[in-house]
């Protein structure tokens, strides 16, 4: 399943239900349920997103017994699946704009 994100000052934002669940834990927000995040809430969060690690999550190393999902050469840490959230809110808050999911 998927997660998306929408917002007045931006198109919107699709991501794989896990990959947004993982991304708004790091900001204090959950993809279980319909979710807001006010412009005053997105310096915090642009910090939060821009300082998460830039490592591989366990079991997504090449090196792993089990396969990881997608390109085995291409493993692709947290921090840039968050990218594209980071660049919405960054245009968000400059519209003063919330930025919704789940609705």
């Amino acid at each position: 399943m998927a997660i998306k994100f929408k917002s007045q000052a931006t198109g919107d934002l699709v991501m794989v239900q896990a990959t947004a669940e993982a991304v708004l834990g790091l900001i204090g927000k959950s993809a279980d349920a319909p979710g807001i995040l006010e412009p005053a809430d997105m310096p915090a969060a642009l910090q939060a997103l821009k300082s998460a690690p830039d490592e591989i999550p366990s079991g997504q190393s090449p090196d792993s017994d089990q396969p990881a999902p997608g390109f085995q050469d291409e493993v692709v840490s947290l921090r840039k699946h968050a990218y594209p959230l980071v660049l919405m809110i960054e245009r968000a808050l400059k519209a003063g704009k919330p930025i919704v999911w789940g609705v």
